[in-house]
């Protein structure tokens, strides 16, 4: 069946009528929302080196420095887990803007650059760190890990381990609210897998889901997943498209689902965030 016939059949998650709105344009590259419990969305401002909060009205900022954080993600806490790219760790920064460093390196090198992260309702962590050499790196740019891999933390942060040696350059990395399945965009490999999920973190029964890469992902409450780079786009839980949102910039970083209701959908790009309106809720 023709792609323009599928997607006129599925019922497109966008509520009807509702237009891309935007809420800055004041970036020099836009990343990582995370919403917290509130209904706030923080986001990053990477090269800018500094963490804003949407709060439904206006944007503000948050933490300036932040390590040239990139994803972001809240754990069961309150604290804000951040891929902080300055030194290639990974960050737990607590509500009141104080950090710790939870990874500083894995076995005897530094990390290529913690990119995006998910946590597991226990507390558990899966992160994506793939290599982008930075130009305001001082270490060696060579990398120092065997691969690019995808790690898993455990809850009390003892554990760390690689669980995906397999891909290319993973990138973006969301997980459903039953922490059973991950999701796992190789956009080295311009291809989005499915794994199945342990409760230790090991990852299993790898099933390719879509034919494309992505820099951030979401979930909704049905189950149909957002990839991001050339605007948004939208995939059921088969895998099949079901819509597209064009977004007017370069490129589109990332998203997630902000607001009291998980009903409005906060998208970083190139200069600027955007919200859209939704008849679904994201995935919680």
């Amino acid at each position: 069946m023709p792609l323009a016939l599928l997607l006129l059949i599925a019922e497109s998650p966008v509520e009807p009528g509702a237009k891309l709105m935007p809420v800055t344009h004041d970036l020099a590259f836009g990343e990582g929302p995370a919403r917290a419990t509130n209904g706030d969305v923080y986001f990053t401002d990477q090269p800018n080196d500094r963490i804003l909060k949407w709060d439904g009205k206006r944007v503000t900022e948050w933490k300036k420095p932040a390590g040239r954080a990139n994803g972001l993600a809240f754990d069961p806490k309150g604290n804000l887990l951040a891929c902080a790219d300055e030194k290639n760790e990974l960050w737990s920064i607590a509500p009141d803007g104080k950090e710790t460093v939870l990874i500083r390196s894995f076995g005897n090198g530094l990390l290529n650059g913690p990119n995006d992260v998910w946590v597991r309702r226990d507390g558990a962590l899966f992160f994506t760190d793939p290599l982008y050499a930075r130009d305001y790196w001082k270490r060696d740019k060579a990398p120092q890990q065997p691969g690019q891999y995808v790690y898993y933390v455990s809850p009390d942060r003892r554990t760390v381990r690689p669980v995906a040696t397999d891909l290319r350059q993973p990138n973006g990395i969301v997980g459903t609210p039953d922490g059973k399945t991950l999701y796992v965009a190789d956009i080295g490999a311009g291809q989005t897998f499915r794994y199945r999920v342990a409760k230790d973190g090991t990852l299993t029964d790898k099933t390719p889901f879509c034919k494309l890469g992505s820099d951030g992902m979401s979930l909704d409450d049905r189950g149909n997943v957002y990839l991001t780079g050339r605007g948004v786009t939208i995939f059921d839980r088969t895998g099949v498209q079901i819509d597209h949102i064009d977004v007017p910039e370069a490129w589109t970083g990332n998203v997630t689902f902000g607001g009291r209701d998980r009903k409005t959908l906060f998208i970083t790009a190139s200069k600027g965030a955007y919200t859209l309106r939704m008849r679904t809720r994201g995935a919680d």
